[in-house]
């Protein structure tokens, strides 16, 4: 990998969202591609195997929701590589993350870097979302793996605290995907994002149960 390469791209998509104060951010984040692309050689990670590519369409998309997460903890359900959670806990060392994935090589992956990299305010489980339980409850669920809104909500809405947001990353706007929402929750938001150096569509929708506040 070309690091003075990979860390100048990086350091152009952190100036472009706004994130180039963050002490440290940018050599961490060449430090984990290069983790990343070494595992992935062996443990197929990721279907992206340029660090270049990676930096678009990995790091920047996912620190491109750092805006709508708010300051309560996140779960990351399906984080694979530890997309976005990993990356997002990075850019806020004072809050917390649970990643979680039912894959043994990429809870194992995740759990490695997060040591490496010295990122210390994650926490990796393994296991199916459904079957995952959390007393506390989170603020913010999120995943950019599922193929369906309605299955995320259906698969991790009880992990999310009475007054807590489920965030699904897509591509183009799921319009047909809206019409399937189980009954008890409501989309709140949905947003346009701008990712550096990706040309292609990338939206976020928030969802809360319908009882909830906005």
């Amino acid at each position: 990998m070309d690091r003075s390469r990979v860390q100048q791209q990086i350091e152009t998509g952190l100036s472009a969202l706004h994130l180039a104060d963050v002490p440290g951010l940018g050599s961490t984040l060449v430090d984990y591609l290069e983790l990343l692309a070494r595992w992935n050689e062996t443990y197929n990670l990721t279907a992206v195997r340029a660090p270049e590519e990676m930096v678009t369409r990995h790091v920047m998309d996912s620190l491109v929701i750092l805006p709508f997460i708010g300051d309560a903890r996140v779960i990351d359900v399906g984080t694979g590589a530890g997309l976005p959670g990993l990356v997002l806990a990075m850019a806020r060392p004072g809050q917390i993350f649970v990643l979680l994935d039912s894959a043994g090589k990429k809870t194992r992956f995740v759990e490695h870097a997060a040591a490496r990299l010295g990122v210390g305010n994650v926490q990796v489980v393994k296991a199916r979302a459904e079957d995952h339980e959390d007393a506390e409850g989170f603020g913010v669920v999120v995943s950019r793996a599922f193929s369906s809104i309605a299955d995320f909500i259906r698969v991790a809405g009880h992990l999310a605290r009475s007054d807590g947001r489920l965030l699904a990353m897509k591509g183009a706007f799921p319009e047909a995907e809206l019409e399937d929402l189980p009954d008890t929750w409501r989309l709140q938001a949905a947003h346009k994002l701008s990712v550096p150096g990706l040309l292609g569509r990338r939206h976020l929708l928030e969802f809360c149960r319908k009882e909830a506040r906005t």
